[in-house]
């Protein structure tokens, strides 16, 4: 049996330079990033402890930032304990992350497009030709039969004429960054939504203590009541009246008890584990001005890139504009190179002689004549995805500065109401006293009495209600300005 043996190589010398010598220009357009509507300065007013100083009416911001760690200004140990556990083992944002490492392994992948492609493709057979064949000349037949064995080595190679290949992984690099954008957004979403839940959890803390200081007290009122009706000094209807308002405190410090449950539970959930394993001390919220963190401020225009929500819109518009190029490049040939050598032989004996060198260079170019429209079409869609990133990103940065502007308005309000809230709470204590003295003094009835301790117990419900709102609009703002977090911390594509 006669045998061939054969080993291909496709000559690569020179491809590098040839490539750099037949690139050519780029189609398609020049990203230019578009103005997003800022405004020169945000209009709501400031809480007064915010300062004249924070930097919001002023050209620059203030030298104080918001730091990474931003929770750390309230000065809660427990909540900052908290906080350390949600980058380690919260499950929402490992799976951002992964989603990060893909789109950047992603990069990768079209990277490889640079270089040529090498591949090899070993084959051992053997073939022997009936004679009986029809129409078969005999005299050709070798009764041994053939066999080959080869190990050819394929690498083929396209020339980046247009700047395809150039997009595709500039393309790559700009989703990446807004995977990695999107991964930070979900890390301050995350930390916000534990602050406000850890807040939110104190302010039930607050609101049971208040219930059961008022269970207490509702107690001995109805005592009172029991002991003036056994006595002939009050009618039945005093001790109805009293045992229903505490009832009814029971029943609303049994329902703070199940809010509570919610929110440890979702604290849970945040640091990543089960429920079952996360029981928080009860902690009443106590919150006076001072002890509110003062927000550093910065202008609106500063805040497209603090955002990384909007640097995420940003970079998505940037990777749909080089879209744009690739599909304008299909409208140009494309070039392919290929070269092979090596040695064939028909026994080891001659395989590696000189006489069995051989090699083949060639080049293909491709040019699409005809197809109905498509890359006009392509083409169309590529701009009207770029136009609609276009609308997302500035949609993103408006309801970014009305997100900025709600929590001022609101955090300058609540200052306000937690003032007026003050002197009602205040005020709805001197009626209960003195309904209590004329009712002791039979002046009054109990329905009085009744009046003013729902009237206190409510007021008094709402000064912990605004602290809460003081603490989680604190949070709001600190997010809406992005959580010390700046475009630049973007890894490179």
């Amino acid at each position: 049996m006669n045998r061939t043996i054969t080993t291909g190589l496709k000559a690569v010398t020179g491809l590098p330079l040839t490539a750099v010598l037949l690139t050519g220009c780029h189609v398609g357009p020049v990203y230019q990033k578009p103005a997003a509507p800022a405004p020169p300065a945000f209009k709501e007013e400031l809480p007064k402890n915010f300062g004249e100083d924070s930097g919001w009416r002023t050209a620059q911001p203030a030298d104080a930032e918001l730091k990474g760690n931003w929770w750390t200004s309230f000065n809660d140990a427990q909540l900052n304990a908290l906080e350390a556990q949600v980058d380690t083992a919260n499950q929402s944002l490992k799976a951002a992350e992964a989603n990060y490492q893909a789109a950047r392994a992603q990069v990768g992948i079209y990277r490889a497009n640079r270089a040529p492609t090498v591949g090899v493709a070993p084959f051992l057979g053997a073939q022997r030709e009936s004679t009986n064949e029809p129409y078969f000349n005999q005299n050709t037949v070798n009764p041994n039969g053939v066999g080959d064995l080869s190990l050819p080595f394929n690498v083929n190679y396209e020339v980046d004429l247009w700047g395809r290949i150039h997009r595709t992984i500039v393309q790559a690099g700009e989703q990446a960054q807004a995977s990695a954008a999107d991964r930070e957004n979900m890390r301050l979403s995350l930390h916000a939504e534990m602050a406000m839940d850890y807040f939110d959890l104190r302010a039930a803390d607050g609101q049971q203590k208040l219930l059961a200081d008022t269970v207490v007290a509702f107690q001995h009122a109805l005592q009172l009541t029991q002991d003036r009706y056994d006595g002939g000094a009050a009618p039945l209807s005093d001790v109805s009246q009293a045992r229903t308002q505490l009832q009814a405190a029971l029943v609303a410090e049994t329902d703070v008890d199940v809010e509570r449950a919610h929110l440890e539970h979702a604290i849970a959930i945040l640091t990543g584990q089960a429920p079952a394993n996360l029981t928080l001390p009860r902690t009443p919220v106590t919150v006076n001005p001072p002890s509110l963190p003062v927000v550093p401020g910065l202008l609106p225009a500063a805040l497209l890139e603090r955002r990384p929500d909007i640097a995420g819109a940003e970079r998505r518009m940037a990777a749909a504009n080089e879209q744009i190029g690739i599909a304008q490049a299909a409208f140009y040939p494309a070039l392919s190179i290929s070269a092979t050598a090596g040695f064939l032989g028909t026994s080891a004996v001659n395989w590696f002689s000189w006489p069995a060198r051989f090699f083949a260079l060639g080049g293909t170019i491709s040019q699409t004549l005809y197809d109905h429209g498509r890359r006009s079409s392509v083409s169309s869609v590529a701009r009207n995805q770029y136009d609609s990133t276009v609308a997302n990103y500035q949609q993103t940065a408006l309801t970014a500065f009305g997100e900025v502007e709600d929590n001022l308005a609101a955090l300058h309000q609540l200052e306000i109401e937690e003032g007026q809230q003050r002197e009602a709470t205040a005020a709805a204590q001197q009626s209960l006293d003195l309904f209590n003295v004329r009712y002791e003094g039979g002046v009054d009835t109990y329905l009085q009495v009744v009046t003013s301790q729902t009237a206190l117990l409510q007021n008094q419900r709402n000064d912990i209600d605004i602290q809460r709102r003081r603490l989680d609009d604190t949070v709001r703002l600190i997010k809406a300005l992005g959580g010390g977090w700046n475009a630049t911390q973007l890894p490179k594509p």
